[in-house]
């Protein structure tokens, strides 16, 4: 029998290092055949391009509505600064110190600042070696063995060393976590972008709001004060005889009915203003003046960006965009893990058991060495963390979808209301004149001598209920007018504006291929 060549550990160690590639062999074939050798592009899906947003193509222009019909312009550019649309100085002086000043936009920033610098000290810390210094100063005694006549020993132990790591990125494993970092950092740029476009609709749809609330005010106070009027006309007439119980009662019963509608709309004007106090980083008591409804200009155009344009101007399409691409880079990462990392690490420095062995020639050492390390059996995690990747991905590719359809049924929702809006306000604008019409030959009339003064009354009270629909009707289309803009996006330069920084970031992270 003959004598094998080689100790039993060199032909257990060849055993091992045979078995790597085979394992790395059965996982790359593994994958190839589940159809996928590393992960998905991380492409946004094909959406489908609707000829027209609505259910019904939207008209060029709107009717006609207290001398304004607005127009669609169809494949203009979005409009970044809309709100200067309105005309109104008080209104740009809002939302610019709302910008600046809102604690809830100041977090959000300094939460993408911070992500930006995690991305920056993985792509440092995964691309670069690590160098640490390491001092070691300590006494200890060995334990003695008095049976053998050595009783322990004490012994001072000095050591200062320079240590170096790096792990070689051979499968993407790093460079695939930094992409998916850097897209998730471009996500919460995104998301920035979209907290100042919010911030700023808020604004102006809250100080609409209250120029629309104070001016339903007025004008219910004066129809409080007509019917308390025609009900203590009435009452006095019922003294006289000249008119019913009943009559007096209906009266009485108009006029407080009319009162009660009162507390609640101060109610809703209080609240407004206490939000837009918010808005703008005050506290409620330091509310600013509210708006004069009149001084409100409605913009004459309104963009109507084309549904594939609109996916490169929403800040939430693109965040939903960015958030597919982490989703993919995570897969990739997912299935690099599978693979072997090999690691260099060295050492050189100056050690002893006193001062003077330390600082001596005697005293140097170093050290230089590599390892290599291939998963084979972790219980199927590893598998199991690609497939929950993968579901992540698909789950993310939904979303994207999910995001588009919302988003053009925003736009088309909008571009709806402003047509109704318009429709409503024509048609309470026409009763109101009518009614204004009406008030007005009647109290002619009754300087003839030709009516009552009650008449009088009556017919301005059906003059200021028509005006309480046109303030409506006007405060809608104002508001629908600033969520139509909202919902056109950003111009695509301004998008890639806010999150600049952070697309640095990720070309840093993509150079690293």
């Amino acid at each position: 029998m003959k004598r094998t060549r080689g100790s039993p550990v060199r032909s257990t160690c060849a055993r091992a290092a045979a078995l790597v590639p085979l394992v790395t062999l059965v996982t790359l074939v593994t994958l190839n055949v589940a159809g996928c050798a590393w992960g998905p592009g991380g492409k946004a899906p094909e959406m489908p391009e609707p000829a027209h947003y609505g259910v019904e193509p939207q008209p060029a222009q709107t009717v006609a509505a207290q001398g304004v019909a607005q127009q669609f312009v169809v494949g203009a550019k979005p409009v970044p600064q809309w709100w200067t649309l309105y005309g109104s100085d008080a209104l740009d002086s809002l939302v610019d110190e709302g910008l600046r000043n809102s604690p809830n936009l100041a977090a959000t920033e300094h939460n993408l600042q911070a992500a930006r610098e995690q991305l920056r000290g993985q792509i440092g810390s995964s691309l670069l070696p690590t160098v640490d210094a390491l001092g070691i100063a300590q006494h200890q005694r060995v334990p003695g063995v008095p049976q053998l006549g050595f009783n322990g020993l004490e012994t001072d132990l000095f050591a200062g060393l320079v240590q170096v790591r790096y792990t070689f990125d051979l499968f993407g494993a790093t460079r695939l976590n930094n992409a998916a970092l850097a897209s998730r950092v471009d996500l919460q740029a995104y998301q920035f972008d979209s907290a100042r476009r919010s911030l700023a609709g808020n604004i102006v749809a809250a100080a609409i709001g209250a120029a629309v609330l104070h001016a339903q005010i007025d004008t219910t106070e004066r129809l409080v004060a007509l019917a308390n009027a025609q009900a203590d006309d009435l009452a006095k007439r019922y003294a006289l005889g000249a008119a019913s119980h009943t009559d007096m009662l209906s009266a009485q019963q108009s006029a407080a009915s009319i009162a009660t509608t009162l507390p609640v709309l101060r109610q809703q004007l209080s609240a407004t203003r206490h939000s837009l106090a918010v808005l703008l980083g005050r506290t409620p008591d330091a509310a600013p003046p509210d708006l004069d409804l009149a001084t409100l200009t409605l913009p004459a155009q309104v963009p109507v960006v084309v549904p594939s344009e609109l996916l490169k101007s929403r800040p939430d399409v693109e965040a939903a965009a960015a958030a597919l691409t982490a989703a993919a880079a995570d897969v990739g990462a997912a299935t690099a893990q599978m693979f072997p990392s090999i690691t260099l690490s060295g050492a050189l420095g100056q050690a002893g058991f006193s001062w003077p062995a330390v600082t001596s020639g005697a005293g140097a050492l170093w050290v230089i060495g590599a390892s290599l390390t291939q998963p084979i059996f972790h219980g199927g995690a590893l598998l199991a963390q690609r497939r929950a990747a993968l579901q992540s991905y698909d789950a993310a590719n939904a979303s994207y979808k999910q995001t588009v359809l919302a988003a053009f049924q925003n736009v088309a929702d909008q571009l709806a209301a402003l047509e109704h809006d318009a429709q409503a306000l024509d048609s309470a604008s026409l009763s109101a004149r009518s009614s204004a019409g009406v008030y007005e030959e009647t109290n002619a009339r009754y300087r003839l001598g030709a009516v009552p003064y009650y008449a009088v009354r009556q017919s301005e009270q059906q003059w200021r209920n028509a005006q309480l629909d046109e303030i409506r009707y006007r405060g809608s289309r104002l508001s629908d007018t600033a969520a139509l803009f909202q919902a056109m996006g950003s111009p695509p330069v301004a998008a890639n504006a806010a999150s600049s920084s952070s697309d640095a970031s990720s070309k840093a992270a993509v150079a690293t291929e």
